[in-house]
């Protein structure tokens, strides 16, 4: 029997910088009204809810659930750092295909503080004192500069200095970005951007200038996912299933060779991708449109390669070549991804799914990538999980 759960409904609040955004009860019960009415169900018809959130106080996921409906299912809350949203939807897609449950909510939210990231306390030992010892081994401290610019910033020091290429390299896929985000109307940035003024603005760490940094949003996205039976009974259309997806945690390599590239998930994404190839049946070749997590230029250019969609080394030729956008072979994060929406930490991996849900099926506007049957989306938190789901559009 055909258990491969599919995507029936989603739901977006347009991200925006802290001192814009509603709160996030209010933006929370926004997007799941939105995916409900997407997909053509009742709140009742829900059986489970995973909620994902990061910055918040315990059963947040309730307080957001209850303004939509008391119904009386399970809410279950998730925290995975960055990677948030997508592990809520790891959890409706398993609850689906194990048959627990025929209609489920994924919902992520995140009402962000300004600023860059911090720990939240100071009286025990963080998730991330292990990838600091790593990091100050493999380069020099730098206390003033926030701890993910010196992560990811150093893992694109240690690749431009292994390939030899040229800081505009990242540069360009932040100008990219904004070229993409400019048909978005839930992108927070859409401005255009030159390679100059990218260069121009604040140096933060190694390659980084502050236009190569995702910013701090407010944001929220769900999605119903259900059986095909489900779908099948109450007539909707839905065309998009979860073909694979795979999580993945760190393993040693990430710690034991002071190699910064490991450190901020490369292995991870490896593995992850892998497994999805190896279960769809299907290779990177083959897929038109990647939602990838772009928290720095940097990130892009090593999930490039991580992902397979170019092979090791290469990435500098494959975004000088505009292999990465429309045009070329397959067209990365044509939402503008996090560099020009934000990273609400919990809504991040849902915004990626409904972004790659309208790609499939023809909805996305002037930024629909023509004819796209398989679309790619790679969620990446640090301390690690990473989640990487394929799409397939289905009859």
């Amino acid at each position: 029997m055909d258990r491969k759960a599919r995507v029936a409904g989603v739901g977006l609040e347009p991200f925006a910088t802290p001192s814009k955004s509603r709160s996030y009860d209010e933006i929370g019960e926004g997007a799941i009204v939105s995916a409900l009415a997407d997909a053509g169900v009742e709140f009742g018809d829900i059986e489970q809810i995973y909620a994902g959130y990061v910055y918040g106080d315990s059963t947040s996921g309730q307080n957001v659930a209850y303004r939509v409906g008391m119904t009386g299912v399970p809410v279950v809350n998730v925290n995975n750092n960055c990677s948030t949203g997508s592990s809520a939807l790891w959890l409706a897609r398993q609850s689906v295909e194990s048959g627990a449950a025929e209609c489920v909510l994924a919902v992520g939210f995140e009402q962000m503080q300004r600023g860059a990231l911090t720990a939240k306390w100071d009286d025990r030992p963080t998730p991330f004192d292990r990838f600091m010892a790593v990091a100050r081994e493999a380069a020099p401290a730098a206390d003033n500069v926030p701890m993910a610019a010196q992560l990811f910033g150093g893992a694109g020091a240690a690749y431009a200095q292994r390939y030899d290429i040229a800081a505009e390299t990242y540069a360009r896929i932040a100008v990219k970005a904004r070229q993409h985000a400019a048909h978005n109307p839930y992108a927070v940035f859409r401005e255009p951007l030159t390679v100059a003024e990218v260069l121009a603005s604040p140096h933060i760490f190694g390659p980084l200038t502050r236009l190569q940094c995702c910013p701090p949003t407010c944001g929220a996205a769900a999605a119903v996912v259900c059986s095909p039976e489900f779908a099948r009974r109450r007539g909707i259309p839905a065309v998009v299933e979860i073909a694979a997806q795979a999580m993945t945690t760190d393993r040693p390599s990430s710690f034991d060779t002071a190699d910064l590239m490991k450190l901020v998930g490369y292995d991870m994404t490896v593995a992850a991708a892998q497994q999805v190839y190896e279960a769809a049946g299907v290779g990177p070749d083959e897929i038109p449109v990647v939602e990838l997590h772009d928290c720095f230029t940097t990130n892009e250019l090593l999930s490039y390669e991580a992902l397979g969609l170019t092979p090791e080394g290469t990435a500098e030729k494959f975004v000088a070549d505009g292999q990465n956008t429309f045009g070329g072979r397959v067209v990365t994060n044509p939402s503008g991804g996090l560099l020009s929406k934000g990273h609400p930490l919990g809504a991040t991996g849902l915004a990626q799914c409904a972004e790659l849900t309208w790609q499939l099926r023809g909805q996305a506007g002037n930024r629909q990538v023509p004819g796209a049957t398989l679309a790619l989306q790679h969620n990446l938190g640090l301390g690690g999980a990473c989640v990487v789901s394929l799409y397939r559009k289905v009859d």
